[in-house]
């Protein structure tokens, strides 16, 4: 039974595309490549047994264009949240590859009723990681890092050696992960690093349609489903705009030096568990006097999937989110391989976003900031430098 219905959900789905007079693209090569507005640039393979080929934009807020460029041929679409557009690529004058381009779904749990307000511990070592405690595949009970600079599930190599009994299977398999008392349902990648002292980390995307509360004054991490009424009226919270770029979540943000003020947007990634990443590429177009901040120090770092990236720390002396200003912190400087899959773009980490009392907004994409107990503690380097 469960054949003849994949056969006969496939046929309908030929069926659909062939009802319809769709655009063609030409093509003479299998690869392709799509450019979102304002995202990255993705290589595609043509793949002609998919029916239909299917790409998935980035959550999108509001409709936004996607260009589809094979080696001889192209086509410009506009897309809606939540939106699919159909087309036919002809590979080599004869063979046709039904392709989509969807966005995601909207998701918004604000209507459904009784309210959730999930509260789960939340834990901040010394190293600024924040983790919570978590059931895998109701079996496995994990210290996990809230990472708002990923999306669904990761456990390190080593964990998925010798402490996850349950022997999961990666990539394409939905398991659960129950945090507070909620289950989510997400698939599983492997990883050689994760916040320090953790076993893995899960990304914002479990929350999409929710808010999420960070409250490190009383250490706590509140999924929502509505926001709470106090946070509005709250004159010491101040709003940021969310942008998607890739799967990544980004606000905008201004640095200052020596005058020079460059705004520009970063990733919000409470994973990375230092002050900010400056990229270079971006600093060189704001013409940002680097040349002007204090050296700390020098060193090599590594990303998620291991890879070295060398990294100068230096003081800058503003950094505005919203309308709060922090002062002469160290940040990094991004001088070689990008930790982002080529991306030139800055990142706030967790040195700095730990400072806030916070509420991720998925439903309005928007952050929440206000200032907490940590606020006007000293950075780590400035510790280990005697400042």
């Amino acid at each position: 039974m469960k054949q003849i219905l994949i056969i006969a959900l496939t046929c309908l789905s030929v069926t659909t595309f062939a009802q319809k007079k769709l655009p063609i693209v030409k093509a003479n090569a299998k690869t392709a490549k799509i450019y979102e507005e304002d995202g990255l640039t993705k290589g595609w393979n043509i793949n002609l047994k998919a029916k239909p080929d299917i790409f998935t934009t980035s959550k999108l807020i509001k409709a936004k264009t996607v260009k589809f460029k094979t080696d001889i041929d192209s086509i410009t679409l506009k897309i809606k949240p939540g939106e699919k557009k159909d087309f036919i690529v002809l590979l080599d004058g004869k063979d046709s590859c039904y392709t989509q381009i969807a966005s995601p779904d909207i998701k918004n749990f604000g209507k459904i009723k009784p309210e959730i307000h999930d509260s789960i511990p939340l834990f901040i070592n010394s190293e600024s990681t924040i983790y919570v405690k978590s059931i895998f595949n109701q079996i496995d009970t994990l210290n996990l890092n809230f990472d708002s600079g990923t999306t669904e599930l990761v456990f390190t190599n080593e964990v998925l050696k010798s402490k996850v009994k349950s022997k999961p299977q990666l990539y394409n398999t939905t398991y659960n992960l129950k945090l507070g008392s909620s289950d989510y349902k997400t698939k599983l990648y492997p990883a050689e690093l994760t916040g320090a002292g953790t076993d893995g980390r899960f990304g914002w995307d479990l929350f999409d349609g929710k808010i999420v509360e960070l409250n490190y004054d009383q250490n706590l991490m509140v999924v929502h489903s509505v926001m709470p009424k106090n946070v509005a009226k709250d004159k010491s919270f101040t709003k940021l705009n969310i942008k998607y770029f890739a799967e990544l979540l980004l606000v905008e943000s201004t640095i200052e030096q020596s005058g020079t003020k460059n705004t520009d947007w970063f990733l919000f990634d409470t994973g990375y568990h230092r002050t900010a990443m400056l990229d270079n590429d971006l600093l060189k177009t704001g013409k940002f006097p680097t040349d002007k901040m204090e050296v700390i120090k020098k060193v090599m770092m590594h990303g998620a999937t291991g890879n070295e990236v060398p990294v100068i720390t230096s003081n800058l002396q503003t950094l505005k989110l919203g309308k709060y200003n922090l002062k002469n912190l160290p940040v990094q400087l991004i001088t070689g391989n990008k930790p982002l899959r080529g991306a030139n773009i800055h990142i706030l980490g967790n040195e700095v976003l730990k400072r806030f009392n916070t509420f991720l907004d998925f439903q309005n994409n928007a952050v929440y900031l206000k200032p907490n107990h940590f606020y006007n503690d000293a950075y780590v380097e400035q510790k280990k430098n005697g400042a």
